[in-house]
């Protein structure tokens, strides 16, 4: 269990050995995704990685998303010259 001491909630976090994570890892994957849930993944007791899911489309970019427009071509040269300020 951890505390979010930003948010004053608890979290549970789910722990899992690196032995039976390598064995059910395509289970645990879609669980993660499904669940929404982290899972601490963990050696000889000592947490050494976290399976985290991927942020939904709309969160993909936070407080970003609908701030970004694509108004043409950014990588072609540019139709007029111009001179760099030295």
């Amino acid at each position: 269990m951890t505390i979010d001491h930003d948010h004053g909630t608890v979290i549970m976090q789910t722990t899992i050995g690196a032995g039976d994570f390598k064995a059910k890892c395509l289970k645990l994957l879609d669980d993660v995704a499904n669940s929404r849930e982290p899972l601490i993944i963990t050696k000889h007791g000592k947490a050494v990685a976290k399976l985290v899911p991927m942020p939904l489309e709309p969160e993909l970019f936070g407080v970003m998303a609908q701030s970004v427009k694509q108004e043409r071509d950014i990588v072609s040269p540019l139709e007029n010259d111009w001179e760099a300020c030295r």
